[in-house]
C-alpha cells in the first residue's frame, strides 16, 4: 500500500496545481498563457494517468483481500471434513473472459438490457453490471457517467455502411467538456500590452491595458435513433454490432463534417470553413496544373507562419485533390511526390501511397489528412477546398466518455423497440482564425478520373490534350507529311504463301 499512498498524495499535488494555475490566471483577469496552456494539458494528462494507476492499484488490493477470504473459508472447510482431498497451492489464477465479445454469441448486450428493465431478468442485469464493472477496469472515467457502455468491440468490428468517418476530428486537439452548460466560453485578447525603449530616465514607461472579448462557442448535441423490432432482437444474430457500429458511424461522420462545415447556428458548430477572419487563398485557373498549385500551398502556409508566429502542422484535402496531386510528374514524366523509400532529392512532396485519413504524405513538411467530408460544391458547383490548419488550435470538446444507449419500448403493441444514442460535442477554431488558411477558387474544380498523357517539353507541364500545350500549338503549325508506302516491284518473286 505505500505504492498506492504515494500515488495518491502525486495526484494531490497536481490537483493543487492545477487549481493554482487557474486560479492565478483569474485573478489577474487574463487568460492563460501559451506555456500555462500546455503545462495545464500536461497536468490533466498526468493526473488521468494516474487516476487509472490507483484504480489499478485498489482493485488489486481488493482482488488480494478477496482471494484471502477465500483461501481462509477454504482451509476451515478442509478443517471441517479433513477426508476431502486438500487443493494443492496457494491460489488459483483464471482468466476470464469478457461478458460481451465479438466471438459471442450466447449473450447479447441489448437483449440483456431489454430483459433487465423490462423482463426484470436477474441474470441478464448480472451481466449488465459485469460488463459495466469490466469497462470501469479498462478506462477509469466511464464511471462517472451515468447510463450503460457500449461494448468496445460493437463500435470497433461493426461498419456495415461505409462512412466518410472523422479524419480531421481525430487530429484536432481533444479536451474534456465541462461537466455542465450548454456553451463553452473562453477569453481573447484582443489589445495587448506594449513595450518601448524608456528615454529619457525617469519618463514614463510603455503602458497599454490589456483587454480581451468573450468567445463562446455552444455546445451540440449529436443523436441518432433506430427502432428493431422484438424479432429480430430476440430471434436474430449479430444486431448489436450492426446497429451500434452503423449509429456510431454516423454521429462520427456527423461530427467531422461540422468540425469543417458547420455554419454555428441553429445549434450547429462553427466550422473552420465558416470561421471569420480566416487567411484565405484564391486559385483562378480553368486548366489548373500542379506546378501552380504549389506556391498557393506555400502562400496558406506563409500567412499562418506571418499572422499566428508560429507554423502550422496539418494540410487538410479531399481525397480526389491528394490523388490528383500525386498523379502529377514533370516534363519528364517523373512523379512530383515520391515514396520516402526511394530517397527523393528534388520532390515537391514525399509519402508511401495514397490513403484515407492520416495518409503519411508531407508537402513541405506538413502533413496530408484526407476527409471525405470536405464539400466538393463550391463555387460553380464543382469546386473543393484545400485547408492549412495549426492543430492545437482547433479545440474539441468531448463528453469522453464511450457511446451511451437509451432504449424505450415506444411502440409495445407492435413489439417495436427504439435505440437512441446521443453525445454531447463542443468546436472552438476561433481562437486565432489566423491559425487557419483556405485555398479556394476555379484551381479546384473536380480533377480528370483518368490522367491524360503530359507533354514531353521542358517546362510545359500541361496536358498534350489541354489548351495551351506547346507540341499542341506546334502541330497545329505544320503539317506532318504522311509516310508513304513503298510500291511492291513487279519483278520481285511472290512470296509462298504459310
Amino acid at each position: 500500500m505505500k505504492l498506492l499512498d504515494q500515488l495518491v498524495e502525486e495526484r494531490a499535488e497536481i490537483s493543487a496545481m492545477q487549481t493554482a494555475l487557474v486560479t492565478r490566471a483569474s485573478d489577474e483577469v487574463r487568460d492563460l498563457t501559451e506555456d500555462e496552456d500546455k503545462n495545464l494539458a500536461d497536468f490533466q494528462e498526468r493526473a488521468a494517468q494516474l487516476d487509472r494507476r490507483i484504480d489499478d492499484l485498489r482493485n488489486m488490493h481488493e482482488s488480494t483481500l478477496k482471494a484471502d477470504t477465500m483461501r481462509a473459508e477454504v482451509r476451515a472447510l478442509n478443517a471441517e471434513n479433513p477426508e476431502e482431498p486438500q487443493a494443492m497451492g496457494q491460489a488459483v489464477v483464471t482468466n476470464e473472459p469478457l461478458t460481451y465479445r465479438s466471438d459471442n454469441i450466447e449473450h447479447s448486450f441489448i437483449r440483456d438490457f431489454i430483459d433487465s428493465n423490462v423482463s426484470k431478468d436477474v441474470a441478464a442485469t448480472q451481466r449488465i453490471q459485469r460488463h459495466q464493472k469490466e469497462m470501469e477496469n479498462r478506462d477509469g472515467t466511464s464511471a462517472n457517467f451515468a447510463g450503460l457502455v457500449v461494448p468496445q468491440y460493437l463500435t470497433d468490428l461493426a461498419a456495415p455502411l461505409a462512412r466518410a468517418g472523422r479524419p480531421f476530428a481525430d487530429q484536432c486537439r481533444a479536451l474534456q467538456l465541462p461537466e455542465s452548460g450548454l456553451s463553452i466560453n473562453i477569453s481573447r485578447v484582443t489589445t495587448g500590452s506594449t513595450a518601448a525603449i524608456q528615454n529619457p530616465e525617469n519618463t514614463a514607461v510603455s503602458e497599454t491595458d490589456i483587454d480581451d472579448t468573450l468567445l463562446t462557442s455552444n455546445i451540440s448535441t449529436i443523436a441518432s435513433a433506430q427502432q428493431i423490432s422484438r424479432q429480430a432482437m430476440e430471434r436474430g444474430t449479430g444486431i448489436d454490432a450492426l446497429t451500434t457500429g452503423d449509429m456510431a458511424g454516423a454521429m462520427s461522420t456527423v461530427l467531422d463534417n461540422q468540425l469543417i462545415n458547420g455554419s454555428g447556428a441553429a445549434g450547429q458548430l462553427l466550422g473552420i470553413s465558416q470561421v471569420t477572419g480566416i487567411n484565405s487563398v484564391t486559385y483562378t485557373d480553368a486548366t489548373p496544373t500542379i506546378a501552380e498549385f504549389y506556391p498557393k500551398l506555400l502562400d496558406a502556409i506563409q500567412q499562418i507562419n506571418s499572422n499566428l508566429f508560429r507554423a502550422p502542422d496539418l494540410i487538410v484535402m479531399h481525397p480526389r485533390r491528394l490523388a490528383w496531386i500525386q498523379a502529377g510528374v514533370d516534363g519528364n514524366s517523373r512523379p512530383l511526390v515520391l515514396p520516402q523509400a526511394n530517397v527523393p532529392q528534388n520532390a515537391m512532396g514525399t509519402g508511401p501511397t495514397a490513403g484515407y485519413g492520416n495518409t503519411g504524405t508531407q508537402i513541405a513538411g506538413i502533413p496530408i489528412v484526407t476527409d471525405a467530408n470536405i464539400r466538393t460544391d463550391l463555387g460553380a458547383g464543382t469546386e473543393d477546398a484545400v485547408y492549412v490548419v495549426s492543430r492545437n488550435d482547433m479545440l474539441l470538446f468531448e463528453d469522453g466518455g464511450p457511446m451511451f444507449m437509451r432504449m424505450d419500448e415506444t411502440a409495445g403493441l407492435n413489439l417495436t423497440l427504439t435505440l437512441v444514442a446521443y453525445s454531447y460535442v463542443g468546436f472552438v477554431p476561433g481562437r486565432y482564425p489566423v491559425a487557419i488558411s483556405a485555398i479556394t477558387g476555379t484551381g479546384l474544380i473536380a480533377p480528370p478520373r483518368v490522367k491524360a498523357n503530359i507533354c514531353p517539353t521542358k517546362h510545359c507541364g500541361k496536358s498534350k490534350r489541354q489548351a495551351g500545350c506547346r507540341n499542341q500549338r506546334q502541330n497545329r503549325k505544320r503539317k506532318l507529311p504522311q509516310k508513304s508506302r513503298p510500291q511492291r516491284n513487279k519483278s520481285w518473286p511472290t512470296p509462298l504463301p504459310r
